[in-house]
């Protein structure tokens, strides 16, 4: 082998625990997501976080919620940097690797689901794509000043609303129960009535996921871009020692902040914006922990890595497949089974969903190198035909 041939080789060289990593992100984003195809009033309502109330609501405000979107956001921005290294038309591949996932994302939408985060991936991409050569630490105290000037503007906001007689923390409303009972029925009267659902509720929640995640997001992107570029997971025992103090600081700090998020979720008012304020930083160290904790397990117990690695590695086909499975059983187009059953039972939906999907990504990577959707996006970025 020559010495031109062996960098080709390391930067094609797959890192599997970061296949890992996104198939476990994908176990919580879809528990994160399918209470909206479950309850749909609530995506009617605005975008109201799904299963409010009991233990399971509370567990997953806790545990999930605003979690796992970022640590995707996070390998988004690491993955970026992988697809770059061979520095061959960096500008017009990822140009067209942009415009597919946007493509992809706006069918998502107004097919399958109404919280498609594609498009804002598609839309940020552009902005990392302009920001590539920045150096890791300018990339990660970049993100830091997002992160923090948004919790100062909950912080400001909460200071207003403090102002206001009636700003004292009340209960939240719920959702208005005749445009839930309109959403139900619509969801679940046929294939025609989902898409009317779709057409009608899309463009308003594309547009709170953009505001609302956006953000958080772009700072997580570049995090991403600052942990490839210094070869994070390739080179692990660089960072190895910080472990513990990682799973201290994330849990010791992050867990009670996430159970104040979860509690004050029930609630409107100056407490509520303090709880998202405290919450946009220590999601971060949250998410961080278990990312580590993770990494730790794969090194314990190998064999995780083989069970999650085939759907991290087929991510993006994954997240459409949720899409997919969840609509076969709670809309129109299958079942129809949304507000029929209890927060417990779309549980366990999700994880025979998540089961099914791991499977699956095994069996088909057996015979194929892309997920349909990889070799849709692999095909429009390269511009020519796909093994």
């Amino acid at each position: 082998m020559t010495q031109a041939e062996a960098p080709r080789r390391s930067i094609a060289r797959r890192v599997h625990e970061i296949d890992a990593v996104r198939g476990f992100a994908l176990a919580g984003i879809l528990i994160a997501n399918i209470g909206f195809f479950a309850d749909p009033g609530y995506a009617a309502g605005g975008g109201t976080m799904p299963i409010t109330d009991g233990p399971v609501a509370f567990l997953l405000s806790t545990l999930v919620l605003t979690k796992f979107y970022i640590l995707f956001s996070f390998l988004f921005g690491y993955s970026f940097t992988l697809q770059t290294r061979d520095g061959t038309h960096v500008k017009a591949r990822m140009l067209r690797r942009c415009l597919g996932l946007f493509v992809i994302g706006v069918l998502h939408g107004l097919l399958l689901w109404v919280g498609d985060i594609l498009t804002l991936y598609a839309a940020l991409g552009l902005i990392l794509l302009a920001v590539r050569n920045v150096p890791p630490r300018k990339a990660v105290v970049a993100g830091c000043v997002i992160i923090g000037a948004m919790s100062v503007i909950w912080l400001l906001l909460a200071g207003l609303s403090l102002l206001d007689p009636s700003g004292t923390a009340t209960a939240t409303a719920t959702v208005d129960p005749a445009a839930a009972a309109r959403a139900e029925a619509l969801v679940t009267d046929g294939p025609l009535g989902f898409l009317s659902f779709q057409v009608e509720t899309y463009p308003a929640m594309a547009g709170l996921v953009w505001i609302g995640q956006g953000t958080m997001a772009m700072a997580l992107f570049l995090f991403g871009l600052a942990a490839g570029r210094a070869r994070l997971f390739e080179e692990p025992e660089r960072w190895a020692h910080l472990v513990p103090r990682i799973q201290w600081v994330g849990f010791g700090v992050g867990l009670p902040a996430a159970v104040f998020f979860a509690w004050m979720s029930h609630f409107e008012g100056a407490l509520q914006l303090v709880a998202l304020a405290v919450n946009d930083v220590t999601s971060v160290l949250l998410t961080a922990a278990y990312v580590v904790t993770v990494l730790r397990m794969f090194k314990r117990f190998p064999a995780v890595v083989g069970v999650l690695s085939p759907a991290g590695r087929v991510a993006a086909s994954n997240y459409i497949g949720q899409s997919v499975l969840c609509c076969l059983i709670f809309t129109g187009y299958g079942l129809g089974l949304a507000g029929k059953l209890p927060p417990v039972a779309v549980m366990g939906v999700a994880v025979v969903i998540y089961t099914a999907l791991l499977a699956v990504s095994a069996w088909w990577l057996r015979g194929h190198r892309y997920g349909p959707i990889e070799y849709v996006l692999r095909r429009f970025t390269r511009w020519s035909a796909v093994p």
